[in-house]
């Protein structure tokens, strides 16, 4: 993991004190709150649909075990609303057919960060002081800036990696924190970036993505492509490189940016991407950047290349960590011990195909702690889950864990030898479901259960679909799917690029469901990114489950031997299928 600085140090613990002294000003009426609003959304406080939301960075998702204790302590001691805010929520919540608000929770998002829903502003101050006493902070998780870059989960430890991302990262998080030229873009931009064969990172649905590879020349560089977003105009990131010199990759960032800046709107929040700029202008768009490049190099002197020696300095922070001191046993008794105990148990041996990855270390493993369960929220964990998973991180991993994409945490240092330990310990946790890119491991955002943008509540809808699909040996003949969930046309759960994706609208003030098929984030399963279409009209939350299994059930009917459930669909085509979704719902009506 990238070791603080002094310096760095210091520029988080002087943040949390200028954010104490702001809170304190506006509690005493000295900061209005028009003044007080862009200071706080600076350091990743917003205010939801019932009380404050804290984003909380996690650069490219890497997170030790003394960051998560102080998580648990957050979630534990601050995630609590004020009495008469909790129980005006319940009252809504109630009309809403809802049962619960659940507090005292930390939540992973798809941008690798933790957020948390109940802490009151009057804490606000303290909980910053107890993040940056752990290098932990929320600095440009909101607001029209370059937010937390985000990786692959496996960086530096990924079988199929031409290079490790982490350092370059981390040099652009350096880059562009408190960036004075880009702190007012016209829209929040997001950058990420991957070095394996794999795109894990999702990298096509961003407004910039970096893929690491090397030309024929055996010379490393990035493949740039701009352009990339959700929402209401879902878009794949347009190339506009397709080998550039590492060294360059600041330069030509900058030029990107810079371009967009001057150029993209800012009268029209919903024409304001990057995205939009890019399709709009298209070559043009191209071409300007070239020219900014060109300026910037040969003209301004390339100001922001990274040289060998600084390259070197960062890197020094993400060479494997030091591992406990132990006697090894062979590789082949290590595999012949796992065999033995898959042998045994069968719930052991399904956690082993689907949890646990090949390491460049081959001694070593890659393992996925499953935030995926029957009773809570995708990526939600409690304070005693945050402490669990610190614990096994410390016990099994050299103190660290990662936040993936898919809103679980994996754990990139574990000894082949204990992967049996690690999952009688992390099975004690409810961190072993065996579920790793199947139906249940879904993408879900905290939709209209918390969010004021939502348009319909995202957690219901994966509880009743988690709770129809509990059968391992179902899930398993069903195969690989993404299914990804949006309470609104943001799409902070993804749904455009889910094989299965579901999205909340309103209509006349009530919560319906659009559901699209064929969606890609880009990965080795799904292919090349891309949106997924819709299957009809808009279903009820009661036809939902329903609708998913008519899908899936048609899915079953078509698919030739060992294919998934993408590939079936892109052969077949997705008319079958729209016609089952839609055929659920006069079941239902008829029921009713």
């Amino acid at each position: 993991m990238y070791q603080y600085t002094d310096f760095d140090r210091q520029f988080v613990r002087q943040r949390a004190a200028q954010f104490r002294d702001q809170l304190e000003r506006w509690q005493s009426g000295q900061l209005a709150e028009e003044e007080f609003r862009p200071l706080r959304l600076q350091n990743g406080w917003y205010v939801q649909r019932y009380a404050p939301m804290l984003r909380v960075a996690v650069p490219y998702g890497e997170i030790s075990s003394a960051q998560l204790r102080v998580l648990a302590r957050i979630a534990r001691e601050y995630d609590e609303p004020e009495a008469e805010v909790y129980q005006n929520a319940l009252k809504i919540q109630g009309k809403l057919g809802s049962q619960k608000l659940p507090t005292h929770y930390g939540h992973f998002s798809t941008r690798q960060n933790v957020q948390f829903n109940w802490i009151p502003l009057s804490k606000s101050a303290d909980v910053m002081d107890l993040l940056a006493s752990v290098d932990m902070h929320g600095i440009q998780t909101s607001g029209n800036c370059i937010r937390n870059i985000t990786t692959d989960e496996r960086a530096g430890v990924a079988v199929d990696e031409v290079a490790d991302p982490r350092p370059f990262a981390e040099i652009m998080r350096q880059w562009s924190t408190l960036h004075p030229e880009f702190a007012f873009l016209p829209r929040k931009f997001k950058i990420a970036i991957t070095g394996a064969a794999e795109d894990r990172a999702a990298i096509g649905w961003h407004d910039v993505g970096l893929k690491l590879l090397k030309n024929e020349a055996g010379e490393l560089g990035f493949r740039v492509q701009v352009g990339g977003g959700m929402g209401r105009t879902p878009i794949v990131g347009t190339v506009l490189r397709e080998f550039l010199p590492w060294n360059q990759v600041m330069n030509y960032l900058e030029a990107v940016i810079r371009v967009y800046n001057r150029y993209g709107r800012r009268d029209n929040i919903y024409k304001a991407r990057i995205k939009i700029l890019v399709k709009a202008e298209g070559q043009r768009y191209i071409d300007d950047v070239e020219a900014e490049y060109r300026q910037i190099v040969e003209h301004d002197g390339a100001p922001h290349t990274i040289t060998q020696a600084e390259y070197d300095r960062v890197a020094a922070s993400f060479v494997p960590p030091t591992l406990a001191s132990r006697v090894f046993q062979s590789a082949e008794q290590t595999d012949a011990d796992l065999r033995r105990h898959a042998d045994d148990d069968v719930m052991f041996a399904r956690w082993l195909h689907r949890n646990v990855a090949p390491h460049q270390n081959p001694a070593l493993r890659a393992v996925t702690l499953s935030f995926k369960r029957l009773g809570q929220a995708p990526g939600d964990a409690n304070a005693d889950q945050l402490d669990a998973a610190a614990q096994l991180a410390e016990r099994f991993s050299a103190g660290e864990a990662r936040v993936t994409h898919d809103q679980n945490l994996v754990l990139p240092w574990v000894h082949a030898e204990d992967l049996h330990a690690l999952w009688l310990a992390a099975r004690a946790c409810g961190f072993a479901s065996a579920n790793v890119h199947l139906l249940t491991d879904m993408i879900a955002c905290p939709g209209g259960d918390f969010c004021a943008l939502a348009n319909a509540r995202s957690i219901p809808i994966a509880e009743a679909i988690t709770e129809r699909y509990q059968d391992l040996d179902e899930l398993d003949d069903l195969g690989e799917i993404d299914l990804h969930i949006s309470g609104c046309i943001n799409s902070c759960g993804h749904h455009h690029s889910g094989h299965i994706g579901i999205l909340g609208v309103d209509k006349d003030g009530k919560e319906w469901y659009q559901v699209t098929l064929g969606g890609s984030d880009g990965s080795a399963l799904s292919g090349n990114a891309q949106a997924g279409k819709v299957v009809g009209p808009s279903f009820s939350a009661a036809e939902v489950p329903d609708v998913i299994e008519a899908v899936l059930g048609t899915y079953r009917d078509q698919r030739a031997a060992g294919e998934t459930f993408i590939d079936a669909l892109r052969r077949v085509g997705i008319e079958p299928f729209k016609a089952a979704a839609n055929g659920a719902r006069f079941k239902v009506e008829e029921a009713a």
